[in-house]
């Protein structure tokens, strides 16, 4: 017990004087501008320990036009880094996520929130100790309240920590105050600190062991519970011609698409199921200005009509789960299979090689092995 609160005291020492040495003291200017400046922007807060480690999980995230670190929920106007530190002014260390609720919901920022920060623990976050940070969702109105609420039970239910409390708060919005400027982006402005105090600190092994490793070969499950999407939603969610070739059967330029001559390692998958359609592995250069493919990747997700359209007919390609106009397959393709599956990459999805595991699809990987 004694090595393990030395370990905490030292690691909170490292925390407070790399954070206090990061830039210079006093200036709370962010350097960010205020993005939510228009009416379809809306604000998400969440405390979730150290903000340096919650800035990126947002941030990377489409729909999220902008995340700013920063101090919430406590007593005195205006704190300094070095007053919220000490604890005695009642905030947390914060984030607050400026967002396009047209492009990315409030549930999917709770997915991403709670993935990154352990519910359970009363007494901060990892090596950090203390108040400043706990783990909180401030609420900005009625509907967020609800949404929280409903998503802490989910996670309390679903038996994830082993029947151990999720303590996190759910509370009513008061205040954030941006944290001076050498905060803000510091993973990408000192990225070596802030990867050895996020490994250091235990946060970047607790998420492995509890999130990532569920994430794996998640694809699976996914498509086991996948309910297509309305057409209202879809046109919310892709883009105008995405919309035209997957759902009214487009045909976009040739040449002038996003991977007709990708010439990366991973698999293409359907831009509304995320289904696995096929691998680079198989893709050809057909001369035909689209991705073009010998075989399927997943030959049970593909599904094949006869298309009268045009003289004369066509066998169309679509997706099984997701439904999708994805292009045709010719009889004049090359050896072993004579197959030419010729695609629109407006109905596809690209995840590289070094992305398949943490997207799900880590079962793919076997493939590119050498």
């Amino acid at each position: 017990m004694k090595t393990l609160t030395i370990f905490f005291a030292i690691a909170l020492l490292f925390s407070f004087s790399d954070k206090l040495s990061a830039g210079q003291n006093g200036l709370k200017t962010t350097g960010k501008q205020d993005a939510a400046t228009s009416a379809k922007l809306e604000r998400a807060t969440f405390a979730g320990g150290c903000f340096w480690c919650m800035e990126p999980p947002f941030e990377k995230l489409e729909g999220v036009v902008e995340v700013i670190a920063g101090y919430s929920g406590g007593r005195v106007e205006n704190p300094s880094y070095e007053q919220v530190s000490s604890g005695r002014t009642g905030h947390a260390e914060a984030v607050q996520v400026v967002y396009d609720p047209a492009k990315i919901t409030y549930e999917e920022l709770l997915k991403v929130f709670w993935k990154n920060i352990d519910p359970t623990d009363r007494g901060g976050q990892f090596s950090d100790r203390g108040s400043q940070y706990r783990t909180a969702i401030f609420y900005h109105n009625e509907e967020q309240k609800q949404k929280a609420d409903e998503s802490k039970k989910n996670l309390q239910d679903s038996g994830k920590f082993k029947n151990r409390p999720i303590i996190t708060e759910i509370v009513g919005f008061t205040n954030f105050y941006p944290a001076e400027d050498y905060h803000q982006d510091f993973y990408k402005k000192s990225s070596p600190r802030y990867n050895s105090y996020k490994r250091l600190s235990g946060r970047e092994g607790f998420l492995k062991k509890n999130w990532e490793s569920e994430e794996k070969n998640s694809i699976d499950d996914r498509l086991k519970n996948f309910k297509k999407p309305s057409d209202k939603d879809l046109k919310r969610t892709l883009s105008p011609l995405q919309y035209k070739v997957s759902q009214q059967k487009g045909t976009e330029r040739a040449f002038s698409n996003e991977y007709w001559d990708n010439k990366k390692e991973g698999i293409y998958v359907d831009i509304v199921s995320g289904e696995p359609l096929f691998s680079s592995l198989d893709k050809y250069d057909s001369g035909s200005g689209w991705p073009s493919f010998t075989k399927t990747l997943e030959p049970d997700n593909i599904v094949e009509k006869i298309d009268r359209r045009l003289l004369p007919e066509r066998t169309e390609v679509r997706s099984k789960y997701g439904e999708s106009h994805l292009g045709h397959v010719f009889g004049d393709g090359p050896r072993p299979t004579g197959l030419r599956y010729c695609l629109n990459s407006a109905a596809l999805s690209f995840i590289p090689k070094e992305d398949l595991e943490k997207e799900g699809y880590g079962k793919y990987l076997k493939l590119f092995e050498r």
